[in-house]
């Protein structure tokens, strides 16, 4: 049986301007003292990682590399969260959304989905040079403010939705698959890929890509009432990434799922540090274990109470506590007999 990796951490939520915060050299030596074997590294933030000088110099991508090995640790995936958010945005999300791409394509949609398609090729391409073979990201949205059906949805707009979402992100798909790099999508609400069922619809309106996969975030699940453990045994074929993040769903008489447009502290639905929250993490490392999952455990650190460097230093710990070496013997091995089959033929009751 295979094992899964970690812990990893996923540097996106403490990058600053601080030490040691502020380069990859200098955070990934605090992870590393922490005990962390792996980064997953977001490609947005310059500070650490330039995704287009990576996608055209090996000799940049061996320098990153070197600083990451230096530190005793390895890359587990690259990120284009943001990068994936805009491959697909409908026009209700521009404004909101601008921030997230560079000065000279804001306020223009048609050139911000052009400069995001090529980030996600580029991810493909800096993938390949560094010997990963998953990359996370979002999927973008186009349905997503329709996602309660009132007023009713217009007969086909389901379908056309998701034929257009397939339409943008085939050619990335073809890109990674060149690559040899799986595309993991967070299923996150606000994306139009959020849970299991229009997983299934994109998959189908991109003819089953074998790139398009599930980086598992349980967290999300929680807010959304979904079967967490349920979705690994349906989905597991497609887990290539995983997100080890908390939350909690604490029910309320004055708001629900959808949070009251509350900050997160008074949500019924919100993130915690690993152990705060709800989420049966030894049924999901046992169900990942179980299915054969070998990728890293990656530490997501979403909190609205606790300090993040707590999360982190307390993470850790949580996440090795939770992997499973995985055995080589059966625990009867003890009263096992050798193969014999004319004895089995005789417990079976059949004579020649």
């Amino acid at each position: 049986m295979k094992n899964i990796k970690g812990p990893g951490i996923f540097l996106a939520q403490f990058l600053s301007d601080e030490a040691p915060f502020n380069s990859l050299t200098n955070i990934c030596t605090w992870v590393a003292q922490l005990g962390y074997k792996a980064v997953q590294i977001p490609t947005w933030d310059k500070r650490v990682f330039d995704l287009e000088l990576a996608a055209n110099s090996q000799t940049y991508c061996d320098e990153i590399a070197a600083v990451v090995k230096a530190a005793g640790l390895q890359i587990s995936e690259l990120s284009t969260h943001l990068q994936g958010q805009l491959v697909a945005v409908h026009p209700a999300y521009d404004q909101m959304f601008d921030g997230f791409a560079p000065e000279t394509v804001r306020n223009n949609p048609k050139e911000r989905a052009v400069w995001a398609t090529q980030q996600l090729k580029y991810a493909a391409l800096a993938s390949k040079r560094l010997g990963l073979t998953c990359h996370v990201t979002f999927s973008g949205a186009l349905l997503w403010q329709t996602f309660y059906p009132w007023p009713q949805r217009p007969a086909g707009l389901v379908e056309k939705g998701f034929g257009e979402l397939a339409r943008l992100w085939l050619p990335i798909l073809n890109a990674f698959d060149d690559a040899g790099v799986d595309v993991c999508y967070e299923l996150h609400p606000g994306e139009d890929l959020h849970d299991g069922v229009t997983f299934e619809r994109f998959l189908a309106a991109t003819n089953n890509h074998p790139r398009a996969n599930i980086l598992y975030d349980p967290s999300h699940f929680v807010l959304q009432h979904v079967d967490y453990l349920a979705f690994i045994d349906i989905y597991h074929e497609r887990i290539k990434a995983f997100h080890v993040k908390d939350a909690e769903f604490n029910m309320s008489g004055r708001s629900g799922v959808y949070g009251g447009y509350q900050d997160w502290v008074e949500r019924p639905g919100r993130f915690r540090s690993l152990g705060d929250g709800q989420i049966d993490f030894n049924g999901i490392f046992s169900k990942l274990t179980q299915y054969g999952f070998d990728g890293w455990a990656v530490l997501e650190w979403e909190c609205c109470l606790k300090h993040p460097e707590d999360g982190a230093k307390e993470g850790v710990d949580f996440i090795r506590k939770h992997l499973i070496r995985t055995t080589e013997k059966a625990f009867d091995d003890f009263a096992s007999t050798a193969k014999d089959d004319n004895l089995n033929r005789q417990i079976l009751g059949l004579h020649d």
